[in-house]
This record gives structure tokens, sequence and C-alpha cells, in this order.
């Protein structure tokens, strides 16, 4: 992974969770060729353990191989939530909660 490639170095995403794909607006350039070019997607890996599906793949500079930054996404259930993560330095570090209910039982109006 490569600092000198990203203007900031894990930026805060919210609740924004990549399962595949780029943050290019965090993407300076390529330390090593000086390039700014696309970002491939290469050694992408997607394991299941304990009912936690992980992918990992790397951001790669598409002229010269360097490699930018290694991304991580996982998805799990949890009681009755569907819990998202995501860390990389490029795409940033971000979590989210979905209610897999209708109705988000969070989001309930308090009746008094």
């Amino acid at each position: 992974m490569c600092n000198g490639c990203v203007q900031k170095e894990y930026p805060d995403r919210g609740n924004t969770c990549l399962e595949n794909g780029s943050y290019l607006m965090n993407y300076q350039c390529c330390a090593s060729c000086h390039q700014r070019d696309f970002v491939l997607i290469a050694n992408k890996a997607t394991e299941d353990e304990d009912g936690e599906e992980i992918v990992t793949y790397d951001h790669v500079c598409k002229n010269c191989d360097h490699v930018i930054a290694r991304h991580e996404y996982t998805f799990s259930v949890v009681d009755e939530y569907q819990e998202y993560t995501m860390l990389c330095m490029l795409c940033g570090k971000a979590e989210d909660s979905i209610s897999v209910l209708p109705d988000d039982p969070r989001q309930s109006a308090p009746l008094f």
C-alpha cells in the first residue's frame, strides 16, 4: 500500500461501503510512474467465514502495476440487521447497518 498515491489516507466515508470499484476523488496519482490514469482491480478474492462474506482486492495502477491500496469489504447478518464494513487506504473506512425488516425498529417514532 502506498500513501504517496492518495490525497488522504483512510478518509471517513460515513456509511458508503463499496463492495467493488474505486474512490477516484481520493486518488492523487501513481507514486511510482507519476501518471493519473485508471485504477484497476486485481487479486480479487471472496471468502465466506462463519456467515461473514469478506471481499478483498488490490487497487493497481493501469500503467505500471504499482499496488496503490488493499481493499477489504465485509458483509454479515447479525440479529435482524445486515452489517457492512469497508477499510481501504484509497476508498476509506465506513460502516453501515440496515434492518432486514420492512420497517427499521431504530427509525420508528415513539408513541408518546
